[in-house]
């Protein structure tokens, strides 16, 4: 029996208004390689897990009869179901629950999707039961990102790191209201479905065009798990933190924007 470690609540405390927000949105020609490559017509059924603020459920709700979130989050799941109604999405039901507890009795899905959140979970037991839970050409779509400044080699980025380490501390923090660090992956995505019971697999890259300003980034810092607003002890803290960064990134672009041309890795497997 797979033993499923504690869910830490404070991974994300905090964070969820600044996700919904600032986080960067998912470009059109995503959504389009995924109509493509998983002939979406309108009809089945999606199952977006670690849906977070909905940046992908909400995006490809017309693509399907029915979609379905699920995150442990419950301030999470709650700014996407504001972002649902503000656009009128009216067929997603959003459940509070982890990706490693989900069972058959919510039926079988054309495609799962999984956005940034595949690194939280136990990924060999989650795509275990994704496999179950597909229907007998179902697909899946793991979806990478590559806005994360840690290991940037934007000096701007590089910038705005040093002054997360200078308040917050050289190791990156994550979960563990703050204690936690942060542990890079020992297998990537791609050997775990190789292992798996799915028999097509398949890599695929989209591009597009990223543009920040001081304020939008500072929002994106606070969506993340190794800079969330309470790290910074008291709203006057995070005003100086604040006033550190806009200074340091106006040092290296006056103009205080940033542009910048961001990949999108879809790892696709089919069922059959």
């Amino acid at each position: 029996m797979t033993t499923i470690p504690a869910y830490d609540p404070t991974l994300f405390e905090g964070a969820a208004w600044y996700y919904a927000r600032y986080r960067p949105q998912y470009p059109p020609v995503l959504f389009d390689l995924l109509t493509e490559k998983f002939q979406l017509d309108g009809q089945g059924r999606l199952l977006d897990l670690g849906c977070g603020a909905g940046l992908i459920a909400i995006p490809l709700r017309d693509k399907f009869k029915e979609v379905i979130g699920l995150d442990p989050d419950a301030d999470m799941l709650l700014e996407a179901q504001r972002q649902a109604a503000e656009v009128g999405a009216t067929n997603i039901s959003w459940v509070k629950d982890r990706a490693e507890n989900i069972s058959l009795a919510v039926g079988k899905f054309q495609l799962v999707t999984i956005g940034r959140a595949f690194h939280w979970m136990q990924r060999e037991l989650v795509i275990e039961h994704i496999y179950n839970l597909l229907s007998h050409n179902g697909g899946l779509a793991i979806i990478k990102t590559y806005e994360d400044p840690w290991n940037s080699e934007h000096p701007w980025k590089q910038t705005a790191i040093s002054v997360v380490q200078r308040w917050l501390g050289e190791k990156r923090r994550t979960g563990q209201g703050g204690q936690g660090e942060w542990q890079p992956l020992a297998v990537p995505h791609e050997e775990i479905i190789e292992k798996s019971s799915f028999n097509r697999q398949a890599n695929y890259e989209v591009k597009y065009e990223k543009s920040w300003t001081i304020d939008s980034y500072i929002g994106y810092l606070y969506s993340t798990a190794f800079c969330l607003p309470s790290f910074f002890g008291n709203a006057e803290n995070r005003k100086k933190f604040e006033a550190d960064l806009r200074e340091s990134l106006l040092q290296i672009e006056p103009s205080g924007r940033f542009t910048e041309e961001l990949p999108i890795t879809v790892i696709a497997a089919w069922k059959n």
